[in-house]
């Protein structure tokens, strides 16, 4: 029986450094021409000829400010911080390749459904089809207070005001616009069908949306649905909405307890475990050689920055770990931030008691996934084994130094993956739904954006 290919996704931000605090400063990493539109085709060109499925796009609407109460660390280390805007990327990157997908991090927190639906269609049309989207909710208490909030929604209410955030985008991306609405009919004057175009009349709690969608559909109409939450109420959110999920852990028991739980959400769920694609983080490290490999490896952790690891955990957990000693124990904390990376480092795995030097060390290179070093041999036998070991589908694979650490991977562990029949050797064609699950471009029947229907919700909101 032929084993499971193994998928990998680029895990990139359009900043400097993004996972690997620190690494900007060696001498051979070219993160700082973040600001180039020639740094993203270059990478664009390398993902299409390492049939990579997409470039992951993460993306924050604040600044990483919990570390010592202030943006000192985040500013002074580059943790994140300068960003620019994701979607701006994807028209340049489209325009160099053919294949590759694009999953842009979005958080509907603070973008209206009504503008953001039209901004993923134009990107849809503008790809052919190639535009994913990755749902958050948000993390950081300064996107809200720069947003007009005095500080975030709770955990369970932003999960609440994405279900219907969800809704409104469904109606407009599905139900909207009939098939038949655009008939471009020179001789009859008639561009659109007005018959065939609805309004969605959505009434709700959180959102008033009365009108119709802007754009007419899109290839895909809805973008490939990413998510990367893996708190119980992220899970159960997936389960419902996702295609593809992105999960992050230290070790193969902590992912692939984020796997079961998954597969058993989507169960509950009534939808299949094939039904979703789940990608875990991973940084590789690889050369000509075992040796070369190895000594690569050392030279990068020449390069790592306790205080700007822990200026990006602390922005990931909300826990200031400033105020704690380096040699203290990491013990799950309950906040209203990232809750799973917390949980990564102590509840997810009880075998093991992280210290926060330890922790600082583990996500200096290439975030709260393992690294996997070695020659194109050792590094492909690690990654069948966190395959067949924890059932996750693929790899969103960071990196350490821009664009060195993706170059490695095409160049000498896609070609061995491929000889061991464990990578495909080409695309398919279609768009990026297509590509992924060999099948239509639209939403399967049963995913719950194509049973949202349009009707007056103001009953819902009373």
């Amino acid at each position: 029986m032929s084993k499971k290919l193994i998928r990998f996704n680029a895990f990139q931000m359009n900043t400097v450094g993004h996972q690997s605090p620190g690494m900007w400063r060696h001498p051979r990493d070219n993160s700082h021409r973040y600001t180039s539109a020639d740094h993203w085709t270059e990478l664009a060109r390398l993902l299409e000829e390492g049939l990579f499925d997409a470039i992951f796009l993460a993306d924050v609407l604040g600044v990483y400010d919990v570390y010592a109460g202030d943006t000192d660390a985040a500013l002074r280390h580059a943790i994140q911080v300068p960003l620019n805007d994701p979607l701006a990327l994807v028209p340049l990157m489209a325009s160099v390749t053919t294949h590759l997908g694009f999953g842009v991090t979005c958080a509907l927190t603070y973008e209206h459904p009504y503008t953001f639906a039209r901004r993923i269609s134009t990107l849809d049309h503008l790809t052919q089809g190639r535009i994913g989207w990755n749902i958050v909710t948000g993390y950081l208490d300064s996107a809200a207070r720069n947003l007009g909030l005095q500080k975030q929604l709770s955990h369970d209410e932003r999960y609440d005001l994405a279900d219907e955030y969800m809704e409104v985008v469904y109606k407009l991306w599905e139900k909207s616009w009939d098939d038949q609405a655009v008939v471009r009919d020179k001789e009859s004057g008639i561009y659109t069908d007005p018959a065939h175009v609805h309004a969605i009349n959505h009434h709700g709690k959180y959102y008033s949306v009365p009108g119709i969608h802007l754009s007419e559909p899109s290839p895909q109409r809805t973008p490939l649905l990413f998510q990367a939450g893996n708190s119980a109420r992220g899970t159960a959110f997936a389960a419902q909405h996702a295609e593809c999920t992105f999960v992050s852990g230290p070790s193969k028991q902590v992912v692939k307890r984020y796997v079961d739980d998954t597969r058993a959400a989507l169960k509950t769920a009534g939808r299949e475990a094939g039904d979703v694609y789940i990608y875990a983080q991973a940084l590789i490290i690889s050369a000509e050689s075992s040796e070369a490999a190895k000594a690569k490896y050392q030279d990068y952790r020449q390069y790592i920055d306790i205080d700007a690891s822990l200026a990006l955990l602390s922005g990931w957990t909300g826990v200031d770990f400033s105020k704690l000693p380096l040699d203290a124990t990491i013990d799950y904390i309950e906040s209203e931030a990232g809750r799973s990376a917390l949980a990564s480092f102590s509840s997810a795995d009880p075998g093991k008691k992280w210290t926060v030097r330890e922790a600082a060390e583990f996500i200096a290179l290439g975030g709260r996934g393992p690294v996997l070093v070695g020659d194109a041999r050792e590094v492909a036998d690690q990654l069948e084994a966190w395959l067949d070991e924890t059932g996750i589908d693929g790899f969103n694979l960071t990196f350490a130094l821009a664009h060195e650490t993706i170059r490695d991977v095409v160049e000498f562990i896609v070609p061995e993956l491929q000889a061991r029949g464990r990578y495909k050797t080409s695309y398919s064609d279609g768009t990026l739904r297509q590509q992924l699950f060999q099948r239509g471009s639209r939403l399967p029947e049963n995913h719950i954006g194509r049973n949202t229907h349009i009707h007056n919700t103001l009953a819902d909101a009373a």
